[in-house]
């Protein structure tokens, strides 16, 4: 086992995807998918480590990511890999690895999500006291159905305004925060008492399919588009 770090972020990212085809390496509003939260992580002093678990070290290499000072490829064993692999199975193994008083998990498919985020999910475990574990969460207050239209969450014969209805939360899959100790006690990411942690919604993209693809990047674009604007009006009163 290595000496423990402080902060470590565990990246699974396998080489292949079911439902959008290598994913994880496509070019996603101008680069490959898998450096928009890379990039972001490495950003994070916070962060001592970048463990990438994959079986794809090939192709990161040729787009010129190798190991580093702070980036570690680790090899996914031949045992870990396929869809129907439990990730709690590849942390788990990234953890007996890698030693750290915490761990931060996220994926390449939530490339809209931002250090300051991550930041503000850091402050709250630690500031909660009462929670082993945080995972992200969006917010919803809307009338849920059931498939036969049967209400979930409200009565239609006595309609509220949503916004008081009582908020449910969906897990996003775009953070979790755990300790060795909280993955021990329940062999998972998420543990025994957990803090939600709803995401802002123009970062809480999680690329599933084609649909989430474009979705997201429309978003990414939009984003990159509004900076550069900003930037030019700041450039151009700075020469006023």
């Amino acid at each position: 086992m290595s000496t423990s770090h402080g902060i470590v972020a565990l990246v699974p990212m396998k080489a292949n995807s079911s439902r959008v085809r290598g994913k994880n390496f496509r070019l996603f509003a101008g680069k490959p998918l898998f450096r928009w939260i890379l990039d972001t992580l490495i950003e994070m002093e916070e962060i001592d480590r970048i463990i990438i678990n994959t079986d794809a070290r090939g192709i990161l290499a040729h787009h010129g990511l190798v190991d580093s000072e702070r980036v570690l490829i680790r090899d996914r064993k031949p045992e870990l890999c396929g869809d129907t692999v439990s990730m709690n199975k590849v942390l788990a193994d990234d953890i007996a690895a890698i030693d750290s008083k915490l761990y931060l998990m996220t994926h390449t498919t939530n490339p809209l999500l931002s250090a300051e985020t991550i930041r503000r999910a850091l402050t709250n475990l630690r500031a909660s006291g009462a929670h082993d574990s945080l995972f992200s969460v969006n917010r919803h207050q809307t009338r849920f159905y059931k498939e036969d239209a049967t209400p979930v969450n409200h009565d239609p014969d006595n309609l509220i305004p949503t916004q008081d209805l009582e908020p449910w939360y969906e897990e996003n899959s775009n953070l979790y925060l755990f300790s060795r100790e909280s993955f021990a006690r329940t062999n998972a990411r998420i543990g025994t008492s957990p803090l939600l942690y709803p995401t802002p919604p123009l970062e809480s993209a999680d690329i599933d399919d084609s649909t989430n693809w474009h979705m997201a990047e429309v978003l990414a674009l939009s984003k990159m588009f509004v900076k550069t604007t900003l930037e030019y009006e700041k450039s151009n009163r700075n020469h006023l």
